[in-house]
């Protein structure tokens, strides 16, 4: 099967158009549907259902298409693999984590890393959908649970527990609880219990419930939950590794907290020897470390 039509036909697969692929590939229209037409023919098959919309892959395209997508990512990979120098930290590095994690303790910090290595290009993918390493969706993962998937290096980095807290200004101005019970008397802001998200933080939110409790603000992300919580609108169920990076915040009913959540740094097996993969565990390392430091010193 020839290589090129291959490439082509991914192209195009991907981007559901002759003229935007032919875009991203750098030829004409007509050039990008000739060596379309070509493939079916020595396939003997048709690839594409054509309409005014665009185009949508025939079953024997959907079988193609998933067979090109693997090749994609096991050629970034190896391709990956020989531009990692033994002594150099440079390219792009995909790394996936949570949106609470991401946007909250990793970006933050990522200056250090840049001013660390200036020809590092970072590729931050913030979802709760475990993407799948192996398959090159993103190169590392920062995760609040072991990571399940075969074939990848794991490390735990730190554990994280939920956690009341409010703003001094909310504080001052509607008073302390001091047992579980007082909170039915303050407006709760949690993360919404119907998103992905890890057992311990929902469990801990469905406990308070059972104290008469109700959130009276939910949102899909700890950024939000944070921003409506230092704005004084109530009391936040936040990460402690949140609280620590806001000193606005005031810990409320400081025994009450969720259980313990892991933190696992994982990649594929296959980048072990990636100098990009290992600047980066060594600097959330160090930083994690960092963070334990002025919490002792505070």
């Amino acid at each position: 099967m020839d290589w090129d039509k291959l490439r082509i036909f991914h192209a195009v697969a991907d981007a559901g158009s002759l003229t935007h692929a032919g875009d991203v590939l750098h030829l004409s229209q007509s050039a990008v549907s000739r060596q379309i037409r070509a493939l079916e023919e020595s396939l003997n098959t048709i690839l594409f259902h054509r309409h005014a919309r665009g185009l949508i892959l025939t079953e024997q395209g959907e079988l193609l298409f998933d067979a090109t997508k693997a090749m994609s990512k096991r050629l970034e990979a190896a391709s990956a693999r020989i531009r990692d120098s033994e002594e150099e930290v440079f390219g792009e590095l995909r790394v996936t984590t949570t949106t609470g994690f991401g946007s909250l303790w990793l970006a933050p910090r990522l200056q250090k890393l840049y001013d660390r290595y200036p020809d590092l290009t970072i590729d931050l993918l913030l979802e709760e959908r475990v993407l799948d390493l192996p398959m090159r969706e993103a190169d590392v993962a920062i995760r609040m649970k072991e990571p399940s998937q075969a074939d990848l290096i794991r490390k735990r980095l730190m554990s994280v527990k939920m956690a009341l807290y409010a703003s001094q200004d909310y504080i001052e101005t509607h008073g302390t609880p001091q047992e579980l019970s007082d909170l039915s008397g303050h407006r709760l802001i949690s993360q919404q219990t119907n998103v992905t998200q890890v057992g311990a933080g929902m469990s801990f939110v469905q406990m308070l419930r059972t104290y008469d409790v109700q959130p009276k603000l939910t949102v899909n992300n700890y950024f939000g939950v944070l921003q409506a919580t230092l704005s004084s609108l109530g009391i936040g169920v936040l990460p402690n590794y949140v609280a620590e990076d806001s000193p606005a915040l005031v810990r409320v009913l400081p025994d009450v907290e969720s259980a313990e959540i892991p933190v696992f740094l994982a990649y594929p097996e296959e980048l072990r020897q990636s100098q990009r993969i290992a600047a980066f565990r060594d600097f959330v390392q160090d930083e994690i470390i960092a963070q334990r430091k002025a919490r002792k010193n505070a």
